[in-house]
């Protein structure tokens, strides 16, 4: 008797947990990470970049039902790049200051208070600031930066109680320079921590 209660006892958490899955839900919170960011140019390899560290802080939702959600978030992000001219040879710190908003498609595996989340979805940046090393300034003008830059996103997720982590990599749709002979996208891996509110 006890085995048959043990197992319908089974049963009904699993039923009850889908079922909760399946529901449409809301959710709010807030997150803080780093991420590890370089320019790229992938023509003619005039520029030579290493990955420097920078930071972001925001707010999340999710907003979802029968297994799949919708992960909109609103970040100040600072990224920034050691960069080295190769022909001229002047290197200096770029960086960057943005509002980032990922628009975010996922799922979420597993029952109850802890599951994995897969992400993934386009991010678009405003920028906000920026800054450029005295060497570099005298070869390059942010004035030849655009204001708007497109990414793509991608990754995974854990959600334990009312805690998040996220490991994501973000690879840069847009070319950041006006300038044709001189293109540079920005690609990052973030990591961050969060919370949910409600």
């Amino acid at each position: 008797m006890k085995k048959y209660f043990m197992i319908a006892f089974l049963v009904t958490s699993t039923i009850l947990g889908a079922n909760a899955q399946l529901l449409p839900s809301l959710q709010f919170g807030v997150k803080a990470g780093l991420n590890f960011s370089s320019l790229k140019s992938e023509e003619g390899g005039w520029l030579d970049a290493s990955t420097r560290t920078g930071y972001q802080a925001g707010v999340w939702a999710r907003i979802g039902g029968a297994g799949v959600h919708f992960q909109p978030e609103l970040y100040l992000t600072g990224k920034s790049s050691e960069a080295k001219l190769v022909e001229e040879n002047e290197e200096g710190k770029v960086s960057f200051t943005s509002l980032d908003l990922p628009l975010l498609l996922g799922t979420r595996i597993g029952l109850g208070p802890a599951g994995l989340r897969i992400v993934a979805g386009p991010v678009v940046s405003f920028v906000v600031d920026k800054n450029i090393g005295e060497s570099l300034r005298q070869v390059t003008e942010f004035s030849e930066y655009k204001n708007q830059a497109w990414a793509v996103t991608g990754g995974l997720g854990l959600d334990i109680s009312n805690f998040r982590v996220d490991l994501r990599y973000e690879h840069g749709l847009s070319e950041l320079s006006k300038n044709e002979s001189a293109p540079q996208k920005l690609n990052l891996w973030t990591v961050g921590v969060g919370y949910r509110l409600f």
